[in-house]
């Protein structure tokens, strides 16, 4: 399995042109499924696992690797389909989103991908609420669906979603200011909703970068100064059609707004993300999720867009 995933480093250089590679794999039947290669840190053969006492049925156990101690999903279970043999058979596809390394038991690992984000699309209408796609692409004439690992981290990691205590600055006199959220996973654009709540921030929703596109050019030609109108975009990274990347070096290419403030909230970490947040000039990058986070970086930008006034 080192063959799939040899040179995955170097894949990571598709970033910025609105492009990834997935890595496409099955659970259990058919279907298969992709997830961004960028997340993953290595497939390995099924490992012996450690139970853990009362822990959520999904969890299968923990994985001891190299001096680390890995969660282990069975990611079949988590989105409501038949649960992987526990006969010690598969692959764990080992990940890093929100701050967390964890690993997903697979039944097969099959090949990796190249395409662009524009390739990349939502779901069906239909899905509905409980679907736990989060977009889907055509490949060979095969349809390949992309989980919203991020709604299944929620359900199996849980977490807190509000502000703590202390945390919101409730002297501060700032007047209202509008922000847009761009984000593909419902789940995700719902934390920052809460987050932003709090704050009592107004806010618009685009479910990825083109429709984020779409929308900022539909304000100038409604006459809008952007930079005077939006206090803050805040973008995730990955998003059928343009992603985070795309969008963020988009507006900085355009007179009127170039001065937008772009905060790049991704499950993506790492020190490459500090390097593409240069290279497309966004102006800063926090990993997901974390409200008390991000609630201080929207208070922040708040502060200061009111003090430069």
């Amino acid at each position: 399995m080192a063959s799939v995933l040899e040179g995955v480093d170097q894949r990571t250089r598709l970033a910025g042109h609105n492009r990834l590679e997935l890595l496409l794999f099955k659970l259990g039947g058919n279907q298969r499924f992709g997830i961004n290669v960028f997340k993953v840190q290595e497939v390995i053969r099924r490992p012996p696992l450690s139970q853990l006492p009362k822990s959520n049925p999904v969890i299968c156990g923990v994985a001891h690797l190299r001096g680390r101690t890995i969660p282990v999903m069975d990611l079949a279970m988590a989105i409501r389909g038949q649960p992987q043999p526990r006969d010690g058979s598969g692959y764990v596809i080992i990940t890093e989103y929100n701050r967390s390394t964890q690993g997903f038991l697979v039944s097969a690992v099959d090949r990796i991908i190249n395409m662009g984000w524009q390739e990349i699309q939502p779901p069906p209408n239909g899905t509905g609420r409980e679907s736990y796609l989060t977009a889907v692409t055509q490949h060979d004439q095969e349809l390949i669906e992309v989980i919203d690992v991020e709604k299944v981290m929620k359900e199996v990691m849980g977490g807190s979603e509000r502000v703590s205590d202390g945390v919101i600055d409730g002297n501060a006199q700032l007047p209202r200011q509008h922000v847009l959220v761009v984000d593909d996973s419902a789940v995700a654009r719902n934390q920052i909703l809460r987050v932003l709540g709090q704050l009592e921030v107004e806010n618009t929703i685009a479910k990825d970068g083109q429709a984020a596109l779409d929308m900022l050019e539909q304000w100038k030609a409604e006459g809008k100064r952007l930079g005077d109108f939006l206090a803050m975009i805040i973008s995730d990274v990955e998003m059928p059609r343009m992603d985070g990347y795309t969008l963020t070096a988009r507006i900085r290419k355009d007179p009127e707004m170039k001065d937008v403030y772009v905060l790049l909230h991704t499950s993506l970490s790492g020190v490459f993300n500090q390097a593409m947040v240069e290279k497309v000039g966004a102006n800063e990058f926090l990993a997901k999720y974390d409200p008390d986070d991000l609630a201080r970086v929207v208070q922040r930008r708040l502060r200061e867009r009111f003090e430069v006034r």
